[in-house]
This record gives structure tokens, sequence and C-alpha cells, in this order.
């Protein structure tokens, strides 16, 4: 809802309630029960609902100079006082800008008249504790819904030179920005080691953290974004070894950084395995290809200052090792822990070596996958894990990824099921393809040092319905390159795959029927619900984990604008739940989802007003839990580990409570428990 137009249009003929609409020169027509409760509030935020307290002068005050009331078309307010005759007392909200923070989204801005070379001028929003002052804090900070996605992404990387630096200022806890800092000094402070990194200013909302440190026995630049969580995407860092005598800041890393952050406001973000590519020359040559990006699991993390989970290490590629990227990663991850010996494969960049593959040449991913055009790839299920023993090998299958499993299985092949593995955490070795000199592949294996190998895990599995019964065999099982490819008869693969449509395990013994001393044996089987998922993730109300509880990323969710500050909406927890992959309570996903938004504009909404005094104390990062149930409806907002301030939440009651009811309402059987995740962003004109 967009506060400033005066016509909005609301239509649901079934619903039974009536509010006169503006585009229908105010008749009555029939609302929803959401929609009405926010044409009330909209109603009230112009000054036509809410009534005066005759306890609080300042309610009769209006916001409107004297001269506009007097020549204002409409009826003007039984009490005219001009603006500013009662203000309200001072109070601890109300320090002046030098005795203030000013904060990016995910850490500090620079204080004072420096952080106002990067902002635009703005006017400071006034805040009350009052709900009935609500209409005087929207006229003082109008609120404006902007078109996803917004933010500002202008960067300050200059093309000669490097981006501001934050230097500390007498004052404990402040900022400063030096906008042409020198090189020679930087790399005087980066070499003398000490604890602190220099803060790079990309943009407006986006960091860069860069250290010289040791990491396993060599020499890197450390460089860690700080930013990236407030467009929905995780942390990326990069370990890049130092060349010999390096007195240059790997400048182009910033660079990409801000790519990536632009890619993240259109909804295109990184995860585990995934890629970005450079079009031009980077870090000194047109070889490098992009970066490909990890989770960590067995690395040393030790002495790395790491940012807020989520993260990820983007480890840099050559040209020629792109295309597994796109295709196949997981076989590209575990060729790099092969070459370097880090297992699974190592977080360190390299410039300038030499590729791990070449042409692809003769490969089983030439039937599985499209190194032309790239129009498919070997699908995947999250979780699903190959373990491999003496003469046993399991397919787990997580219970909570059926659905996925089935949209693999559904686009296979009649004859031939494939789909590609996770990186196996429970094995302590892993099979790796290495591609000859000679372009012909070979298999290998890696494992966790000074560990005997028990387990081994595989990248894909291959089940082909071509072996003929009259072959003497049951079925037949090898190692193919760093997979297992399984033969088996038509009559098996029909039983496998009904199998797996009844989620029942199912057991294929391979090798002669007469020689049961050399037989194998391969399991499905369905295991637990796969869980690791937001590990490291906390909440902002109450600092309570959110590790493998599910949630969604918004992209294109809420927005509002107030007092040159942007408020985002950019993920939802779903914290109780039937089902982890959908919320209980609503049985129709679109009721969910309309009452999320809802939801989220209602909070945005109100607390537009207050965008720049939360922002300067710190709180840029907001959590609202929204608690749905038969008995017990409510929410709780906070930041910071604590709950919001008692100044915002009289204005928070005004806008959520009507639509928290009304969700309540819609509610089928079981609670809702959801929480949804705000970032306060700058805005540059």
């Amino acid at each position: 809802l967009d506060l400033n137009w005066t016509d909005p249009v609301f239509c649901a003929v079934c619903c039974s309630l009536k509010s006169r609409l503006g585009y229908m020169d105010r008749k009555e027509a029939r609302v929803c029960v959401t929609c009405h409760s926010t044409l009330l509030t909209a109603h009230s935020w112009e000054g036509g609902v809410s009534s005066p307290n005759p306890n609080n002068p300042a309610d009769y005050c209006s916001t409107v100079p004297p001269l506009l009331q007097a020549s204002a078309p409409s009826t003007p307010p039984t009490v005219m006082v001009p603006v500013g005759v009662l203000n309200p007392p001072a109070s601890e909200g109300s320090l002046s800008r030098e005795q203030r923070r000013v904060w990016f989204a995910d850490g500090i801005l620079p204080n004072g008249e420096a952080a106002e070379s990067l902002k635009a001028p703005d006017t400071t929003a006034s805040s009350s504790t009052s709900p009935s002052s609500t209409p005087q804090a929207s006229s003082s900070a109008p609120v404006a819904q902007v078109g996803s996605p917004v933010g500002s992404s202008v960067s300050l990387i200059p093309e000669d030179g490097l981006p501001p630096i934050l230097i500390s200022t007498q004052v404990k806890g402040d900022y400063a920005v030096e906008e042409h800092p020198s090189e020679i000094v930087l790399m005087q402070h980066l070499e003398g080691g000490g604890p602190d990194p220099l803060v790079f200013v990309l943009n407006a909302n986006l960091l860069a953290m860069v250290k010289l440190v040791n990491y396993v026995n060599r020499k890197c630049w450390y460089v860690s974004s700080k930013g990236m969580h407030a467009v929905g995407q995780v942390e990326v860092v990069v370990l890049l070894q130092c060349l010999p005598d390096e007195k240059s800041i790997p400048k182009d890393i910033f660079s990409h950084f801000v790519q990536l952050y632009q890619e993240a406001l259109s909804g295109n973000v990184l995860t585990h395995l995934g890629h970005s590519f450079f079009t031009q020359s980077f870090l000194g040559s047109r070889e490098h290809g992009g970066f490909l990006y990890i989770s960590p699991s067995f690395q040393s993390l030790q002495d790395l200052m790491l940012p807020n989970p989520p993260y990820l290490f983007g480890v840099l590629l050559q040209k020629w090792e792109t295309p597994w990227a796109k295709v196949f990663p997981i076989r590209l991850m575990l060729r790099l822990g092969a070459e370097y010996r880090f297992y699974p494969c190592p977080l360190f960049s390299v410039r300038f070596r030499r590729p791990l593959f070449g042409e692809t040449g003769h490969t089983i991913m030439n039937l599985l996958a499209d190194f032309r055009n790239y129009q498919y790839t070997l699908p995947s299920v999250k979780g699903l894990v190959v373990d491999m023993e003496v003469k046993k090998t399991c397919i787990k299958i997580p219970s909570n990824r059926y659905d996925e499993l089935m949209k693999a299985m559904n686009k296979s092949n009649e004859h031939v099921l494939a789909m590609g593995a996770c990186f196996n955490e429970q094995a302590d070795s892993h099979l790796v393809c290495v591609q000859n000199d000679d372009g012909n592949y070979q298999t290998q294996a890696i494992s966790i040092h000074h560990q005997p190998r028990k387990v081994t895990g595989a990248c894909f599995f291959v089940f082909s319905g071509a072996l003929k019964a009259a072959s003497g065999y049951l079925a037949k099982t090898s190692i193919v390159e760093d997979g297992v490819m399984v033969q088996i008869t038509g009559e098996t693969m029909e039983a496998l795959r009904q199998a797996l449509r009844d989620m029942k395990g199912f057991s294929i013994t391979c090798g002669r029927a007469d020689q049961e001393d050399t037989q194998e044996h391969v399991h499905i089987q369905w295991i637990d619900d796969d869980h690791s998922f937001n590990k490291g993730v906390i909440s902002p109300i109450d600092g309570k984990s959110m590790e493998s509880i599910s949630s969604v990323k918004i992209f294109q969710g809420s927005e509002f604008k107030a007092s040159g500050k942007v408020i985002r909406w950019t993920e939802v927890f779903f914290l109780q739940s039937d089902d982890q992959d959908r919320p209980s309570g609503l049985s129709d996903p679109a009721d969910h989802s309309r009452l999320t938004e809802n939801v989220a504009k209602a909070f945005c909404v109100a607390l537009c007003p207050h965008l720049k005094m939360l922002k300067e104390d710190g709180m840029a990062k907001l959590g609202l839990r929204v608690t749905l149930d038969y008995d017990r409806v409510g929410y709780l907002a906070g930041s910071n580990g604590q709950a919001l301030p008692p100044q915002y939440l009289g204005d928070l009651d005004t806008a959520l409570i009507p639509v928290i009811h009304a969700g309540a309402c819609q509610l089928n059987e079981g609670p809702v428990v959801m929480e949804l995740v705000f970032y306060i962003l700058e805005i540059i004109s």
C-alpha cells in the first residue's frame, strides 16, 4: 500500500466487509479482511480516524503550516496550532549527530560530517511513543513504497586508485572516511601485522575487510565482504595466495564484490558449489575464469576473522575449468583437493596455475550433461549421498527430499536413472576424477589425513536397465570416474522406480547367482530428514539459533523508503510447522504468501518514520516473530539480540495487530510461527 497514492484499488467481490474507495468517488465496495484493516490504518494516517488524546496537547497540533491550513480546499482541523509551538521534550533518542554512531547495513558507517559525503541530504524523522501520534510521524517522514530492487549499489571504487577506507577516530567505536588513501601507507600497515583489518567502502552498504594472513603456511590476502546479507546474499571470503614481493592490494576483488552485490539485488545469489565468471582480465590474467564458491567443512579456519554466518569461500578458477563449474562442480572441487592435498578442497586461491582439466574428451558426463549449450546438467538432490564400503554400496536419500527426487526421476530416461550426489561429510574419503595429460580420465581417491579409509563417498550414480537376463549376472556394479554405475535388467529398473515412488528401501544383488562369495550389494535407503542448512545463523530478536529451520529468501518483497533510507524484507523463517518445507496452519500456500507479505508491509510502514533513528542507533538488521494460534496471537520485534525499545511499539501495534488478527482468522489447523528479517539500507540519489 502506497500511502501517498490517493486512489488505491482494492477488489474482493466474495468478501462481506465494505469500505469507501477513492477511485469510486468514495462509494462503498466489498473488500477482504486484510484490505479492510489496511484501509482503516491508511485513513488513520491521513488524520481522518484517530482522535486526539486530551492528556497530550501535542495531539491537537497540526503538522501542516498555518498558511497551508487556511488555503487547503478541505475542511480545516478544529484546532489550528502552528507547527513547532508544542514541541515534545527531548529524549535520549534525540542526541545530536556528533554523539551518534552511523551504521552500514551490516557494520558501522563513518560518523559526523564525513558520513554526509556518502549520503544524500535528508531530514530526521520524528518518533513518538504514542500510537495516536502516527499521523504526525508520517507527515514529517513521508512513506513511499518503492519497486524492488532498491538500495544504493553505486560503486565507490575509482578507476585509478583504491576505494575510501574507514579510519578510527578518537571517540571509541566511531569512524571517519578517508577518500584517497595512500597504497604505500596501507601496505605498511598490512605488513605490520596488526589485529585490525583495513575496511574499504565499496558502496554505501557494502564493505570489504582486508588483511595479510598466514594460512596453512601460505602468505595470503584475506578479503571478506560485509553487507551482502542485507540483499539476500551470503557473505563472501577470498583467500588469495600472495605473489613474491607483492606490494599492491588486489583491487579486482573489490569490483567483483560489487558485481555480486548488484546481482543479488536482481535475485541472482550464490550458494554452495555456485560460480561467478569474469568477462575480462582478472588479477593480471585473462586465463582466470571465475570463482567456485564453497562452504567450509573439514578445512582449517583457525585464526581467520570470519564474517557472520552464512558465508562462502571463493576459489579462483582457470578458464578451462569453468565448464566443470557449470556442469558438475563437485568434480572440480574434489579435483582441487587432490591437487593441493587438502580434504575435500583448499580454501585458498593460486594465480597463474595450470588448469586441472582440458578438452572435455571422452567422459561419461558427455552422456549425462550438455557441455555444448549447457541446456541440461546431471540432476542432484540435496542431502543425497553415496556410501561405498567393501562389497556394499548405499545410496542414502533424506526423507524430506522426496519431492525433489520425484522431479528428477520423472525427467530421466526410461532406461537410465542417473543423479549427482552431495559431498559426503560422513565418509572419510572420496572418489576423485583426474584427467591425464593425454586427455583420458582415471579414478583416484583422497582421504582425511591420518584416518583409515572405511567409507568412501562418490559423486554420482547411474542405474542402466540394459542388462540382459541371459547374461548370467543378477546385476553388475562398477566404479566409473568418480561415480558408481549399476547395470540391471529392465524388470529390476521398473521395480526400483516403483520403490522410489512408494518411498521404500530397495536392494540389488550384483554378480553371478552361482558365486555368492563374490557378490556385492547396492542398497537404496531413506534416511532422516536433511537439516544441514542455516548453520550458525541466529535470530536478531533474541539470538535464537536458526540452524535446521527452513527459510525462504525474499528478493521482490516489501520495500519502503523514508528519510533517505529504505527498509527491505529479505528472508522469512518458519519456526513451527509440521512440514519443514511447508508451514502448517494454512492449507493454501497462496494464503500463507499473502499473510507474510501483508505482515511485512505493515512492519515496514510502521517503522518508516523511524528508519533514520534505528539506523543511527545500530539497529540496521531487524527481526519480527509472529505467532498465530487459536488461543494466542502476538508478535515480538527486536534487533541485536534484544527487543525493540518502547518508543517504536506504538506504531507497530497500530499497523501489525489488525493484520495479525486477520491472519489468525484464516487458520485451518495448527499454529503458524514465523520470523521475518529486515534490513535498513542507505539510498543515494
